[in-house]
This record gives C-alpha cells, sequence and structure tokens, in this order.
C-alpha cells in the first residue's frame, strides 16, 4: 500500500511536471532515492529547460497514514516566459503557489 502511494505520487509529479513536448530533449541530470516504504525523493533536469525535484513520506494523521510530498517544477511556456510553481501535497490536498498563479 504504501509502496503503491509513492508510485501514484511519482506518476502525478512526472505528468504535471512536463507541460511542454519536446521530442529530441535530453535528460541532463536525474536522482532518485527511496526511503524504504517511509519516503522518496527525486530530481531531474532536461535540456529543454524542464526541471522538477519532490520529496515525500507518509506522516500519520489520525490512525490513518498519509503522503505528505514538497515540490517544484520550472518550464518554458510557449510564449518563451519561464515559469516556476512550488507544491505542497499532503491531507489538505495539492497546494500550488507561483508568481503566474492566481491568489486567494
Amino acid at each position: 500500500m504504501k509502496c503503491a502511494l509513492i508510485c501514484v505520487a511519482l506518476c502525478v509529479a512526472a505528468a504535471v511536471a512536463i507541460p511542454v513536448p519536446d521530442q529530441n530533449a535530453e535528460t541532463l541530470k536525474y536522482d532518485n532515492n527511496i526511503n524504504g516504504v517511509d519516503g522518496y525523493s527525486y530530481q531531474y533536469e532536461t535540456s529543454n529547460g524542464i526541471s522538477a525535484q519532490e520529496a515525500g513520506e507518509l506522516k500519520a494523521v489520525g490512525d490513518a497514514s498519509a503522503l505528505a510530498v514538497r515540490g517544484s517544477y520550472t518550464y518554458t511556456a510557449a510564449d518563451g516566459q519561464v515559469y516556476t510553481v512550488t507544491y505542497i501535497a499532503d491531507e489538505n490536498g495539492f497546494q500550488p503557489e507561483g508568481e503566474h498563479l492566481p491568489k486567494e
């Protein structure tokens, strides 16, 4: 169950962090660390300017465990502007922040 949560988090993060497809992009850097069943971290950078990093760990929430994640990703949009999003995802949901995102 814990490994499944970690795998799902990694897949979601990877899908969110690649908004601009580029068939010729190369992976310049990739680090991945799984800390048993308690947590993980990864970071990568590609030749087309996409980069991401994330760390997650299980934490107790009442009688259950929840995955708490912190991370960020950066990409260059079609308009040439570089965007960075930092986020927390935990029992309170996905909470992104970025200069280009509306504030409540």
